[in-house]
């Protein structure tokens, strides 16, 4: 009997300690399902590390020479998902505004290393089946067992809220566990635009807009400072 390949996650470690960064990398290869591409010890590395390779996980920690793990987070357009590794549980409310997968707290048990990798393993497989693109009028996104089809032109626009995200249209608001940032890959950028960390519009739906603001469905919306350079309304 064939059986299927296991799925492959790639990954890189971006830590400046040595040691920290053997000791994940000891945990990664303990898991067939994750494939090291390389280890950084800064941001520059790191940020050339993902323009040659598709990463799907960032094992980051925050203190880094020169740019902060955070900062370095900020400036990333399409990061991959991320577990931020970390001695200092003071950033843990920030982490999370950055829609990041979990955080660990050094020195970190093997166990507590597998809690996390299973949560982004459940994002990437979450991210799998629940963007199904049919035909270009509408998507299907996964609700526990049900399907639930959503007509693209109803969106007026969709709120993020911790691991969740809230698809507000023409009849009702609709909400999935799931990463703004994912959803975002699968829709048309002609018509949605990303104008926030927790905002995706659709363009035609804008009633007012200025160079801060824009107001759907008479809800005003901010737009974030780094989208400005982004966006075309």
């Amino acid at each position: 009997m064939i059986h299927p390949a296991s799925k492959k996650y790639n990954c890189i470690i971006v830590e400046d300690e040595p040691i920290a960064a053997e000791i994940l990398e000891t945990f990664i290869s303990r898991d067939p399902e994750l494939n090291l591409i390389g280890k950084c010890s800064d941001a520059v590395y790191a940020s050339n590390l993902l323009s040659i390779h598709k990463i799907d996980l960032m094992f980051l920690d925050l203190h880094l020479p020169v740019v902060k793990g955070f900062d370095f987070l900020k400036k990333l357009k399409n990061p991959p998902f991320v577990i931020v590794t970390t001695a200092y549980h003071q950033y843990a409310i920030e982490g999370y505004e950055l829609d990041i997968a979990d955080y660990l707290l050094k020195p970190i048990p093997y166990e507590r290393f597998a809690t996390a990798v299973g949560k982004f393993k459940y994002l990437m497989e979450a991210e799998d089946a629940l963007l199904e693109l049919a035909e270009r009028d509408h998507i299907f996104i996964n609700s526990g067992k049900k399907q639930i089809k959503i007509i693209l032109q109803d969106i007026f626009y969709i709120e993020s809220l911790r691991e969740y995200i809230h698809i507000h249209t023409k009849t009702e608001t609709f909400t999935f566990k799931m990463p703004i940032s994912k959803i975002e890959q699968s829709l048309n950028p002609n018509i949605f635009t990303r104008i926030h960390k927790s905002y995706i519009i659709s363009k035609p739906k804008i009633e007012v807009k200025s160079a801060t603001v824009v107001q759907i469905k008479g809800k005003k919306l901010p737009i974030g400072r780094t989208y400005k350079p982004f966006i075309e309304l």
